[in-house]
């Protein structure tokens, strides 16, 4: 046994099952699977299918946890909440590295990750005492005053390109909030969420943290389940439009945050090396551009254009697609086949519309890849805004360079995609970077920044990239209801 797979056999979760009402069940009517490594294909470790009878059991439990842990205190919500990140903490190495070898990014990458979900469960943990409704003046003989009251039981279905920080993520706030959870894990990266639930799972009550392992049928089930208070989703338009449908029957609130064609606009006076630089940082090649936060189009005006793309190589040098479990992997690999054949076909299109090849756009030659998904960096350019790159999702590792030269149709380029997630904006002029963010359809913005979250700033999209937004004090509030009390003074 190699050293790797002695690590990998020390960090999988014990268990297979399904974790619900503060218990490992056996799928009811669904099958055992393996995930599989995308670095080599073969068997990482075992999960289950779910089934709709498991939801209906899961579902059952996590109410009843709501109805114990609405009743805790906030401070003491908090508390507990504060354990949780400790555990998460200190188990850092072994989820990071279980992350890597079932999901495909470095484990370097999948460190921060982990941390990032602790500092969550951290940050919702301090704003408890922030559920706050108002009082309301309506005259003399009267008080009138609102409060917020947790949902009830919350489904979180979540994304493969941040299999562990997701799900250990996006718990916090509805935690926080006063609801259970039931977090649905990608199906492509199960494993880490499955040992998050035998690390964390009963450190609180039964029913409140729920984990349930399985594919499209899971979480349909839990979309349209009439016992579930709200859904939230991180995911594909296609998948977001199919959560919109089910929980329309139960009219319950969404949370949505969806797919990204984003821009980077570098404007003349922008400073060729740092906009060159922060094009393949924005890219996020270290998880093979999975990510719906990437600038993937590259915006350069005429007068540094040539200068940027001749910058572009040496930047971009260092991401080398690697084994995802070595520590110096700084890119891994697409997490499965559809992904890795999705990205080959959009190279392949964009050769035959026209677009020229600058960098990558192959398989790497190294023999200790030869069984993964991996590509390697690519990069595009004399890219047109109507050309399929330019305009269509890929969740690859391709960023795609445009050349610019008018404003207002540089502009009229970057709003006509149908997404509206984020925006780069590069230039030395304070009043043009304001007036081109406020003409930039998307919902999080940096002007001489890219790709970095700040823990407590909003973020989300608007247009088809999602609906709500998270990291902040508005996701803790989207957990809850407001109930106005109004008492009469004899």
């Amino acid at each position: 046994m190699t050293s790797i797979q002695q690590t990998l056999a020390s960090t999988l979760p014990v268990h297979q099952d399904q974790f619900y009402g503060g218990r490992w069940y056996e799928t009811q009517g669904g099958e055992i699977g393996q995930s599989l490594s995308p670095a080599d294909g073969t068997a990482v470790g075992s999960f289950s299918w779910g089934s709709p009878t498991d939801v209906d059991r899961a579902v059952e439990a996590a109410q009843s946890g709501f109805e114990q842990w609405s009743q805790v205190a906030p401070l003491e919500r908090a508390k507990i909440m504060r354990e949780v990140a400790s555990v998460i903490r200190a188990n850092c190495a072994d989820l990071a590295f279980l992350d890597a070898a079932d999901g495909g990014n470095p484990v370097a990458e999948m460190t921060r990750d982990v941390l990032n979900a602790a500092n969550q469960w951290d940050f919702f943990a301090g704003l408890v005492t922030e559920l706050k409704g108002a009082s309301i003046p309506v005259g003399p003989n009267a008080v009138n005053f609102s409060v917020r009251e947790p949902m009830g039981v919350v489904a979180r279905i979540v994304a493969f390109n941040h299999p562990l920080m997701f799900t250990a993520a996006k718990a916090a706030a509805p935690i926080a909030a006063g609801n259970s959870v039931i977090m649905k894990p990608p199906e492509q990266a199960p494993l880490s969420a499955l040992r998050l639930a035998e690390l964390i799972g009963n450190l609180l009550p039964d029913g409140v943290f729920n984990v349930l392992t399985g594919g499209a049928v899971v979480g349909a089930a839990l979309t349209s389940h009439e016992n579930v208070a709200m859904v939230t989703l991180i995911g594909s338009v296609p998948t977001g439009r199919a959560v919109m449908r089910g929980a329309s029957q139960g009219l319950k609130p969404i949370l949505l945050e969806l797919g990204g064609k984003n821009a980077l606009v570098a404007f003349a006076d922008a400073d060729p090396d740092e906009v060159a630089e922060a094009a393949v940082r924005g890219m996020n090649f270290t998880w093979c551009g999975q990510s719906c936060g990437s600038t993937s189009r590259l915006f350069l005006h005429d007068a540094i254009h040539d200068a940027v793309v001749s910058r572009i190589k040496d930047h971009v040098a260092r991401f080398q697609p690697g084994l995802p479990t070595d520590p110096a992997t700084t890119m891994g690999a697409l997490v499965s086949e559809v992904q890795y054949k999705k990205t080959l076909d959009y190279i392949d299109v964009a050769k035959g519309e026209g677009a020229t090849l600058l960098h990558g756009g192959k398989r790497p030659d190294r023999q200790e890849l030869k069984n993964g998904f991996f590509v390697e960096p690519t990069i595009f350019v004399d890219v047109k805004q109507s050309m399929r790159i330019a305009r269509e999702e890929v969740f690859g590792p391709i960023l795609s360079v445009l050349r610019w030269s008018d404003w207002a149709s540089m502009i009229f380029d970057v709003n006509s995609v149908e997404y509206g997630l984020t925006g780069s904006i590069w230039t030395n002029d304070l009043n043009l970077a304001h007036l081109t963010a406020a003409r930039i359809k998307s919902g999080f913005i940096w002007i001489n920044e890219v790709s970095k979250h700040f823990l407590g700033t909003p973020f989300g999209g608007f247009k088809q990239s999602g609906i709500g937004r998270e990291e902040c004090l508005g996701e803790l509030l989207a957990f809850t209801q407001e109930k106005n009390i109004h008492i009469r003074l004899r």
